[in-house]
Parts: C-alpha cells; sequence; structure tokens
C-alpha cells in the first residue's frame, strides 16, 4: 500500500519552510500542522495534492469526526477538529497559489473545511480553567520536604514560580547570573533565557511574602557560597543520577547542566501538590495566581501596567485578556457584594481611572487597526 507521495512530499517540505521562516512559527506548531496534512493523505490515500476537489473536504470533515481519541478513546473534541481543519484551509490556499497547483485548484474549495458556526463556537468557547491560591502555593511550600539538595532546590523551584512568575521553559534554562538578589529582580535574556517569542525584560519580585523571596536568595546563597558555582551555572540544576550498589538508579546531587525542556519542573510541580493533598496545578497557572493578585492589589492604572510589564506582556490588554478572567467562585462572591446597599464614598476612587485607561487603550488600538487599513 502507497503511504507517501513523492510530489506531495516536495511540496509539503516548501509549505514547512515557509511557515518556519517567513511565518516564524516554532516547531511544535508546525509539528501540528504536519499532522493535519499527513491525516488528510491518509484519507485520500495519499494522492497528489493537485487532485484536491471540495468533495474531499467534505469528506474528510465527516471522516475525521468519527475518529477517536487514542488515549480516552472518546471522540475527537471539537477544538481538535477546528484546530485540524483550519490548518489544512490554510495550507491549500497556500497551495493554490504555487506554481503548478494554480491551475489545478479551486481556491474557494478550501471553504468546505470550514465547520458549522455552531461547532465553530464550541470549539472557541472559552472555558474556565483552575487556578491555584496564594493560600494554596503557600500551602505547598509549607508542606514540601527542605533536607536534601534536591529537596532544596526543588522547594525553591516552586517558590521561584510563585516569585517571578517565569514561564517553565524560561525557569528551565535559567542562569545565577540572571537573579539579582540585590535588586530583587531576574533578567530574562532571550540570548540564553528560553522566553516566549524570544522576549528580553526585567522581572521584578512579586510581592507575594517575605517568607518565599527568602527561601529563593538562600538557593541563590547555597549555590554560590556552598557549592561555588559561577555566573554560567544553572540557576536550576538537572539531577545527578547514579548506579547503587543496589544495581537501581538512585539520585546523587547535581549536574551542572540545565534542563534540555521543562518537563521535569512540571513533574516536581505535580509530585509538590499531590503531596500536599491538592490538586495539580501547572507551572503556567502561577502567572494566573499573579494576574488575580495584580487586579486587588494594584489602585492605578500605571500599578497595573506595571504589573503587566513584570510578566513580561507589552500590552496590558493582553492581561486582562489572556490572564484576567473573573474566576466563578470570584464572580459568587462580587454579586453577593453587589446585593448589599454601599455609600458612594467607599467606592474606590481609582476604579473609575483604571476602566477609562483601557477604554481609551481600546479605542487606540481601533484606531490604529484604521490606519492600517487606510
Amino acid at each position: 500500500m502507497i503511504k507517501h507521495n513523492a510530489n506531495n512530499e516536495r511540496i509539503k517540505r516548501q509549505y514547512f519552510i515557509f511557515l518556519k521562516e517567513a511565518k516564524r512559527q516554532n516547531e511544535a506548531s508546525v509539528d501540528a500542522v504536519a499532522k493535519a496534512v499527513s491525516r488528510f493523505e491518509s484519507y485520500t490515500k495519499y494522492r497528489d495534492f493537485k487532485t484536491f476537489h471540495f468533495e474531499q473536504a467534505v469528506g474528510f470533515k465527516k471522516h475525521l469526526a468519527q475518529q477517536k481519541n487514542q488515549q480516552t478513546g472518546k471522540e475527537l473534541s471539537k477544538a481538535t477538529l477546528n484546530s485540524t481543519l483550519r490548518q489544512l484551509k490554510t495550507f491549500f490556499q497556500w497551495l493554490a497559489m504555487q506554481a503548478g497547483y494554480k491551475s489545478r485548484i479551486n481556491y474557494t474549495d478550501t471553504e468546505y473545511f470550514n465547520l458549522s458556526e455552531k461547532e465553530v463556537r464550541i470549539a472557541t468557547a472559552r472555558r474556565e480553567t483552575p487556578v491555584p491560591t496564594m493560600e494554596q502555593i503557600r500551602h505547598v511550600i509549607e508542606t514540601m520536604p527542605n533536607n536534601s539538595d534536591i529537596e532544596r532546590r526543588n522547594r525553591s523551584l516552586i517558590a521561584f514560580g510563585i516569585l517571578t512568575g517565569a514561564r517553565d521553559s524560561a525557569i528551565a534554562s535559567m542562569k545565577l547570573k540572571h537573579v539579582d538578589i540585590i535588586g530583587n529582580s531576574v533578567f530574562q535574556d532571550a540570548r540564553e533565557v528560553k522566553t516566549k517569542f524570544s522576549k528580553t525584560f526585567t522581572t521584578f519580585f512579586f510581592p507575594v511574602g517575605d517568607d518565599i523571596q527568602k527561601i529563593v536568595i538562600d538557593w541563590v546563597h547555597y549555590l554560590r557560597e556552598e557549592l561555588l558555582w559561577g555566573n554560567d551555572d544553572p540557576l536550576f540544576p538537572k539531577t545527578n543520577v547514579i548506579t547503587g550498589d543496589d544495581r537501581t538508579f538512585k539520585a546523587s546531587g547535581f549536574k551542572k547542566e540545565h534542563w534540555s525542556t521543562a518537563s521535569p519542573i512540571r513533574t516536581i510541580f505535580r509530585d509538590a501538590f499531590e503531596s500536599s493533598d491538592l490538586p495539580y496545578f501547572n507551572p503556567h497557572s502561577f502567572r494566573k495566581t499573579l494576574v488575580t493578585l495584580g487586579q486587588k492589589l494594584c489602585q492605578t492604572p500605571e500599578e497595573f501596567k506595571s504589573w503587566s510589564q513584570n510578566l513580561g506582556h507589552e500590552d496590558v490588554l493582553t492581561t486582562l485578556y489572556s490572564y484576567g478572567e473573573v474566576q466563578q467562585h470570584r464572580q459568587g462572591e462580587i454579586f453577593q457584594q453587589l446585593k448589599a446597599p454601599r455609600v458612594s464614598a467607599n467606592i474606590n476612587p481609582n476604579a473609575d481611572d483604571i476602566a477609562q485607561a483601557v477604554i481609551k487603550a481600546l479605542a487606540g488600538q481601533a484606531e490604529a487597526n484604521l490606519g492600517d487599513v487606510a
């Protein structure tokens, strides 16, 4: 049975290079597109893309909707259907503009990859994701063991996550020199730290408690003064694994190496929360915890803008749109408070300022978009 088409392979390679070099997509995004195209090829039995017709798109949609998730055994989610079909639509639209394909592919046929409006709404609906409270995070840190080197590292890593809001990929690549314990800050240098969109910025320690900050500072001192590590050594080093006398693997101190991926960090988070009898919260959820804290502490637009920049966001609207949703339990509390009579003098006078700043920013963004169109 044919499992590849030489012509398809050549044009796919060109498209993947286009995504990576022209559209600046990362490897994970390109891999997702490759998987979507592979699914379509498998369905058409690897027919040449030049034979594409809208009936193939319609048939593939029905075929995909009947597929099962290999892990859960359930039908693929609407979100998976939507992303797969959207990637295929974009691919064939690009293909319809390439030499040798222009006369063979009808551009409007790509529209048949669309899901119904109802299905798209289901696929793109925003659902509340669990966010740990500061009390839960503090409980985890307080209950973590702190005897061995590895236990100290793990505890310091959790503390560093909430103190800086750094992403797990950035934490995995952080060096000692990036932490300024005198200036209470972390320099996320994209030349060495794996930041999102390779953005370079300084994060000042968030006000989450002197005790949490002390854990991180003590860890830095320990690496520098007791282990005599230097500036270019990892802030959170890889575990050194040796073979014991009983011929089993066991941990023995550290290697002066960075983790190659963020997977070990997520494992440490999972173990820490489960050991504290709490549900697992991944490292990224700490950023949402910090946004929630910022909404409570910040009293002026300038303060919230600074809080947003501290998370690496150039635009405060990114913080509000991506992280600023009100959690359901908090929404219920607010509505209970709204039922009670309020004295106008007790209303935060800066609330209007913040609202006006957001409205002004939205208006400015709309004007900029109109200017681009003009």
